[in-house]
């Protein structure tokens, strides 16, 4: 008898420490297109609030649909246990282009790979991508100016700004 209870025992802590199907890990809490004018380039950021423990070892790959075309752009990142929120950051954009919906694919997946969470969504920029210079305004560790921007120091009449093919 004493056999049967630590056997139960040890089956409970087992299954304590995996993720039973219910619900979702991760809640999806925040999505926008960050525009960096400083540097020129542009970013999804999406932010999760986590809802519900998951496995050490867990990883979250993000998959963004391309603005300027082609393949979609990938993130994987690796999920810490303590931390309670999650913030994924695109690799740099160019050609988002004003009220048009983008698609964001996300998959949590667990330590063994199999996949606990899938969220999709789309996220719709308030301003285009022509606001943005076509070239960084600061370069450096100490942000100092771009000399082909400010030529002698100065600042231009007018700034380019970026282009994308139509």
């Amino acid at each position: 008898m004493k056999h049967a209870i630590a056997i139960a025992l040890v089956a409970a802590a087992l299954a304590g420490c995996q993720r039973e199907a219910g619900p979702d890990p991760l809640k999806l809490t925040g999505k926008m297109f960050v525009f960096n004018y400083r540097l020129a380039y542009a970013t999804y950021t999406i932010t999760l609030n986590k809802t519900e423990p998951l496995p050490d070892g867990s990883i979250v790959v993000a998959s963004f649909e391309n603005p300027a075309g082609g393949e979609p752009l990938t993130l994987t990142r690796k999920l810490f246990p303590k931390l309670d929120k999650v913030v994924l950051e695109s690799p740099d954009l160019t050609c988002v282009r004003k009220e048009r919906p983008y698609a964001v694919t996300i998959e949590i997946k667990g330590p063994d790979g199999a996949t606990l969470q899938k969220l999709e969504t789309t996220v719709v920029s308030d301003v285009d991508q022509s606001v943005m210079p076509a070239r960084p305004l600061v370069v450096g560790p100490a942000y100092d100016k771009n000399p082909e921007v400010f030529r002698n120091g100065l600042a231009p009449t007018h700034f380019d700004t970026s282009a994308c093919p139509t």
